[in-house]
């Protein structure tokens, strides 16, 4: 090879050396050094070879472990052989500067830790290094800016908002993957030390002053220049703690207005706002603390702001639905990405860091990929996308390196490893080896070998023979020295503190289970009634799913914790802890509620009490047995479950909820251990094959084979003593189910163990034999639960059979084109409605009434001949094969059989589906409140408060909706032929549905941010499983609507009917003084129901005539909000005029209503009727005008009505034909004018406040807008008497009429506004209804009062009454700007 080269410059010295291409840079370094006596200076690690150039950044350092060929160096090419070392000058925050030797030849990274190690800081990989720039090349580039025509307006306003809003564009970040060269930086420049990554600053406090320093000369800066908003009240109080860091405690003396320089204390925004004597009042409170107490307080308080923590950037994207791009403010922190307003930095969208898939940045642009997540991607117009690329993947890295710095690997650092010492000699021996955490036995065995006899020296001598002892075994339990056990893997220790924890809970929520909850004094009418039987079903329900979830989760342990320690998931069995404990602890708060609701009518809530306490030891007593530290034996813990189950079982019945038959569970318990008799009898075949199997190793297969067998069996007794009290909940069945596979699995095994230790036919027949046993009781009691599972025996004497026809049907359909299996499904379909055609007879024969006889007689006929033209439709299809005309025939024949078996069997069909809905209904309320509580627990470990503020937030409406489920569940069940009940339950099940799956998907999102993984895993699951539960909701509410939709306006009539008799007896019991609120029911708690009932009434007009089966159903709901608002209303006032008043309109309006659900029932034959649509028109004006009587009489309206009189007398003033002469001056009419203008404009703005206060806020404003417009227009008046022109005169008055009419709507609005706060237009859809035109009655703009020029100014500020109104809450706003509330000319 041709050797290389090269010239070696050294200080002034210039040698020419040869080296092999293939020499390493460390082996030329030490060749130069051994050669050149110049090069012999310092550490040889210190120096290194440097590549120059012409252009500093390009010159590059060689590294050492790399070939000079790999530089692709060429002859003659010179090289430096100088010191690595440079000084580099760090500023830091508070303005010292250090300087610190690097090694040029590194990386901004690796040059960090050198740093942060001189300095003292450990997380080196959180700061960052920034180039400050110089003064000269800022009015440089300004001045570049300025002459660049090209440049664009709104690039310059870019750039003035960013230094504006000190985004992390300016800060000039270098680059950690390259030097300090290639980013050319030389000896002579400084740069800032600075954090860049809040990942760690949290535990940052008085331990770590150097980082507690920089972070609070950052946090002060920061909040100085506007970077972090604060309000003035948050700026004195960060300034009183920096002049306690810099001056000490507050001195009277020496601190006074005028000492401090305020610039340096507060943002420039409140430096003229004089709040020095508030500063130094903060400065005060700090009393003696030291100065490293006040950084730390000041740090922690900057930590409370919403933009700490956060790396802002001011980009550009697209406004949606318009080809424009806006401003935008995109903010990095540790956990998200967030999308930030630019003008008052609140948080518009968040997205997990987890949840970015990829990001890609390019000179002018930055685009995230959300994958799964997010449809489409997120795109943004910026120049800064390799510094925001940058910012996210130094996050992810600082994430991943705390993820693995937790991991362990290798049997080196294998702490949790034993070592044994054993003794194997004739007498004693010992071995030491690496002992896992195993349990084994004790073995017998002799070591000893035969002796040897030789003679001695003194020739033979005399002997003795004896025997060795016998093998003595002595196990010593419970004394181990704790320093001595083998250690818990990590796994075993979270489980350790997940039961320790759970235990701490079980204990609280037992020690609460003493006394009742106390509960509100109820009154006795309908609606009390109702509230405490309701009540008393949702804590039943609840409680229910709970048991279900503790002993589904009881069976759990038991099946994840047999077998080898080693192999046990100790996730799983956390995550089955967590639910246990969490279900527990909401349950005693269910049980203290229904335990004093017992009592309250009679029964027995102190036995509920004690079966809940009961219930609380047994789980306690399980979670003892469950820790991995545990010494005590299996059967404990088989045991401790088995008393769950039992406790579990009792509670239930305590509460009248055991809705297993017992027979079912004695079956269920015979089943059980007839698999357990069956294994014996495998496991005594198996043992039969071990004894005559000579090879050991196959013989000790087969026993271990045998005794997991044995095992698996008493583990699925046990699993069937803990469900069988909660077995028709679906998890309680899985588990059961998920221990009889562990049985399956064991018996297969013992049959391949059996087979490979003997060929005797004989014994591996006897072990088939006694295994295909073990298989059918498995079979069997699989088979009891399926039953179970889906509803018991068929319901009715034609479910089968039209089970088994709607089934047969949809395979023909499916079958269309193989006219073979068509027809063989033909064969099937006619024999399943002769089946059918013979009950329907028979039935016919024993029933009594004649018309009924003759309606299942037709029935059956009909479906007779639907089954003849199918059999002959089924001929022509088996003669010719080929022909699409016989299948499509056949299909038709089909068609129509399934209908006439649709209404031949229609109420057993009903009965079918309606009680799969009310299986499917309870199944879902009890996953969603399993998902609730999953929720709850998880908060601890949550690390997203937006993500968990989200998923509480939609499990507040779930929990809304899950009492009206459990109601229609009960209401169905205890009505079974009401149609109403069952409608109610279709409707409940439908609303239920939307909130759910935002439920689902709101726990499937807070998933990853759960840093607990037992309760990310419950939460996991429990989401999952309520997706399930939701999907068949779906399905069943959907069939069932089908059948029973035609009966939803006969429903919603009779709902309305029994509203009207509540009302009636919620009237009586006011008559008599018994009229109580429910628990929970305020003055003001009415008007979400009111909103409510409106909503829904009002869309009758619009859907009445088109849909009225919907529309009654949704009007029938909307009444019973509008009756349980007025009940309410009326039950919080204590005036007996008003209450009765209240409930006899509510009243009026369900009678109004019921006619007009009437007359629609009338319409629905006859569509295009004139006469019935008028009648209908009627009616609902009836109900228009009803609905405002009711309005009228709710807590304020009066009072309003009596202001809108008080103006109306009032303006009849402006009607006379002349004014009469002013009495006063001038002077004195203008003062009082203008008193009187300020006078009604406050009332006003009282007005527009009280509209959404309280009632009584109402009346008392109201009141007094009327008094103060009153004193107004006799001002008015008496100035417009001072004009001797008549034509002012006649323009003075003419704005007193306007101001007349703007008081008038403007009392109207506030009174609409009072009585529906959420929506001001609801009753505009029920005008098509009327009959005659709506006029509007609010436009909220009042006449400007303009006297000015002729009587003075002081009447200008009237005009605010106006203004005021403009100032209403933006979600009013539309009631101002744009609304109009609608009323018949009869009514307004």
């Amino acid at each position: 090879m041709v050797a290389l080269s090269l010239k070696i410059s050294i200080g002034n010295v210039v040698k020419t050396m040869q080296f092999e291409p293939s020499t390493m840079v460390y082996d030329a370094c030490r060749i130069i050094r051994e050669r050149v006596p110049e090069a012999q200076m310092g550490q040889p690690s210190d120096f290194g070879l440097f590549l120059s150039d012409e252009d500093p950044k390009k010159g590059i350092w060689l590294e050492a472990g790399k070939a000079l060929d790999y530089y692709m160096l060429r002859n003659g090419d010179t090289m430096e052989y100088k010191k690595k070392q440079r000084p580099l000058k760090i500023r830091m925050l508070d303005g010292t500067v250090k300087t610190v030797m690097v090694d040029d030849s590194k990386t901004v990274t690796d040059i960090l830790m050198t740093i942060c190690a001189r300095i003292g800081i450990t997380n080196h990989d959180e700061y960052s290094l920034v180039r400050e720039m110089m003064e000269e090349k800022k009015e440089e580039i300004t001045g570049t800016l300025k002459k660049d025509k090209t440049l664009l307006r709104d690039e310059k306003k870019m750039e003035k908002l960013k230094q504006k809003l000190h985004t992390d564009d300016e800060l000039n970040w270098l680059d950690h993957g390259r030097t300090l060269r290639e980013q050319g930086i030389d000896d002579n420049e400084t740069l800032l030390l600075r954090r860049k990554f809040f990942y760690s600053d949290q535990n940052v406090d008085s331990r770590d002053p150097v980082q507690l320093n920089l972070l609070y000369v950052q946090a002060r800066d920061d909040i100085l220049n506007g970077s972090h908003p604060v309000s003035f009240d948050k700026a004195c109080e960060f300034a009183g703690f920096q002049c306690q860091i810099q001056f000490g405690s507050h001195n009277e003396q020496k601190h006074k207005p005028g000492f401090l320089d305020l610039k340096d204390f507060l943002p420039k925004e409140y430096i003229k706002q004089k709040g020095e004597r508030k500063i130094f009042m903060a400065h005060k409170n700090c009393g003696n603390m030291s100065e490293i107490e006040a950084k730390v307080r000041y740090v922690k308080l900057a930590r409370s702001l919403k933009t700490y923590g956060v790396s802002f950037f001011l980009v550009k994207e697209k406004m949606k639905g318009k080809n424009k791009l806006v401003p935008r403010l995109l903010g990095i922190t540790k956990e998200c990405v967030m999308r930030v307003d630019e003008k008052t930095k609140e948080v518009i969208q968040e997205w997990n860091l987890t949840n970015i898939k990829r990001w890609a940045a390019s000179p002018k642009s930055f685009t995230l990929d959300f994958g799964d997540y997010q449809d489409g991607y997120y795109s943004v117009q910026t120049t800064e996308g390799e510094q925001i690329a940058q910012l996210i993947a130094g996050y992810i890295d600082i994430i991943l390196k705390k993820k693995k710095s937790k991991d362990h690997f290798g049997l080196e650092g294998d702490e949790e490893s034993t070592m044994l010492e054993d003794s194997v000699s004739p007498k004693k021996s010992t071995v030491l080896q690496q002992q896992f955490n195993r349990v084994g036995k004790v073995e017998h065995g002799s070591v000893a070998l035969p002796a040897i006899m030789r003679s001695g020296a003194g020739g033979p001598e005399n002997f003795q023979v004896g025997t060795m002892p016998q093998a003595q075994q002595q196990i010593t339990s419970g004394q181990m020295h704790r320093g001595h056990m083998p250690p818990l893997t990590s796994a075993q220790q979270a489980l350790t503190g997940t039961i320790n924890s759970s235990m701490q809970a079980v204990h609280a929520a037992q020690a609460t289970l003493d006394d009742f909850e106390t509960l509100p004094p109820l009154g006795q009418d309908a609606a009390s009634k109702a509230w405490r039987k309701n009540k008393m079903d949702e804590s039943k329900h609840e409680i229910h799913s709970q048991v279900d979830a503790i002993t589904a989760s009881t069976a759990s342990v038991v099946n994840l914790t047999a077998g080898d320690p080693a192999d046990t998931d100790y996730t799983a069995v956390g995550c089955a802890v967590t639910t246990i404990s969490s279900n527990l602890t909401e349950m005693s708060k269910g049980v203290k509620l229904l335990a004093a609701l017992m009592e309250d009518e009679g029964g027995n809530g102190r036995q509920l009490l004690q079966a809940a306490k009961n219930l609380a030891s047994a789980v306690s007593d399980l979670l003892k047995t469950a820790q991995p530290a545990s010494v005590e034996p299996r059967q404990n813990l088989l045991q401790a479950a088995g008393s769950v189950g039992q406790t579990s079982g009792e509670l239930l019945q305590q509460i009248g909820e055991s809705d297993t038959d017992p027979r079912f569970q004695d079956m269920l318990m015979q089943l059980a251990k007839a698999v357990a008799s069956a294994a014996a009898a495998l496991v005594l075949k198996a043992k039969n094959v071990a004894q005559k199997t000579e090879d050991s190793a196959l013989q000790t297969q087969v026993i271990a084979a045998a005794t997991q067998c044995a095992l698996s069996t008493s583990q699925l007794v046990a699993c069937t003593k803990v469900v069988a009290p909660t077995i028709s909940s679906p998890v309680c069945q899985e588990q059961l189910i998920e221990a009889g596979k562990l049985v399956a699995k064991s018996a297969e095994g013992c049959v391949e163990a059996s087979q490979a230790a003997t060929n005797d036919d004989q014994l591996l027949k006897q072990v088939g034999v006694a295994a295909t046993a073990v298989t059918q009781a498995l079979n069997d009691l699989l088979q009891h639960i399926k039953q179970h599972a889906t509803g018991g025996q068929p319901i009715g004497r034609y479910d089968q059979a039209t089970d088994t026809i709607l089934n047969v049907t949809e395979n023909i359909f499916s079958s269309m084109g193989d006219a073979g299996e068509m027809v063989r499904q033909a064969r099937i379909l006619a024999q399943a409605t002769s089946d059918l055609v013979n009950a329907i007879k028979a039935d016919a024969e024993g029933e009594t009434d004649l018309e009924n006889s003759r309606k299942l007689l037709s029935a059956a006929k009909m479906l007779a001949d639907a089954t003849a033209k199918m059999v002959e439709a089924a001929k022509g299809a088996a003669a010719h094969p080929d022909s699409e005309e016989q299948q499509q025939r056949l299909r038709e024949a089909a068609e129509g059989l399934r209908i006439a078996t649709n209404a031949a069997a229609q109420n057993a069909i009903k009965k079918k589906l309606v009680h799969k809905l009310e299986h499917t209904a309870k199944q879902a309320a009890a996953s969603a409140t399993q998902t609730i509580a999953a929720a709850q627990h998880a908060a601890a470990s949550n690390k997203n408060p937006a993500a968990q503020q989200q998923l509480v937030q939609s499990c507040k409406v779930v929990v809304d909706q899950i009492p009206m489920l459990v109601q229609g569940v009960r209401g169905s069940q205890s009505q079974p032929d009401s149609p109403s009940a069952q409608l109610a339950l279709i409707a409940a099940s439908q609303n239920f549905l939307q909130p759910g799956g935002k439920m689902v998907a709101a726990a499937k999102a807070t998933v990853p941010t759960i840093m607990d993984q037992a309760s990310a895993m419950q939460l996991s699951q429990c989401a999952k499983n309520l997706a399930a539960a939701l999907a068949e909701l779906r399905t069943a509410a959907q069939k069932a609507q089908e059948t029973c939709g035609p009966l939803e306006i006969d429903s919603a009539l009779s709902m309305v009917q029994s509203l009207e008799q509540d009302l009636q007896e919620a009237k009586a019991a006011a008559r008599d003084g018994k009229l109580k609120p429910l628990p929970g029911e305020t003055v003001r708690a009415p008007g979400g129901r009111w909103v409510c009932g409106w909503e829904a009434l009002c869309t009758l007009g619009q859907h009445l005539a088109s849909l009225p089966g919907i529309a009654a159903r949704d009007v029938a709901q909307a009444l019973r909000s509008l009756s349980q608002a007025a009940r309410g209303v009326a039950a919080n006032t204590s005036d007996p005029q008003v209450q009765s008043a209240m409930l006899e309109c509510a009243g009026d309006v369900m009678d109004k209503a019921g006619n007009l659900i009437e007359e629609a029932r009338k319409g629905v034959g006859k569509p295009g009727d004139l006469e019935s649509q008028q009648r209908l028109a009627q009616v609902a004006k009836a109900v228009s005008q009803a609905l405002n009587r009711c309005v009228n009489c709710l807590p304020g309206q009066r009072d309003v009505d009596a202001a809108i009189r008080t103006v109306s007398e009032a303006s009849k003033k402006l009607l006379a034909e002349s004014l009469p002469p002013s009495t006063k001056s001038f002077q004195e009419a203008q003062s009082q004018l203008n008193q009187a203008a300020a006078g009604l404009n406050q009332s006003a703005n009282e007005l527009v406040q009280a509209s959404r206060g309280t009632p009584q806020d109402l009346a008392k404003s109201s009141g007094k807008f009327g008094q103060d417009f009153n004193e107004f227009l006799e001002a008015g008046m008496e100035m417009a008497g001072q004009s001797p022109n008549k034509e002012a005169q006649a323009q003075v008055v003419s704005n007193l009429k306007s101001i007349s009419m703007s008081s008038s709507k403007l009392l109207l609005a506030a009174k609409a506004l009072s009585a529906d706060p959420a929506a001001p237009n609801l009753k505009n859809h029920l005008v098509p209804c009327c009959p005659a035109p709506a006029v509007p009655v609010w436009h909220c703009q009042l006449a400007v009062f303009s006297v000015n020029t002729m009587l003075g100014s002081g009447a200008g500020t009237v005009t605010e009454v106006g203004r005021s109104v403009l100032d209403l809450d933006p979600e009013d706003r539309p009631l101002l700007d744009s609304q109009e509330l609608c009323f018949c000319p009869s009514e307004s």
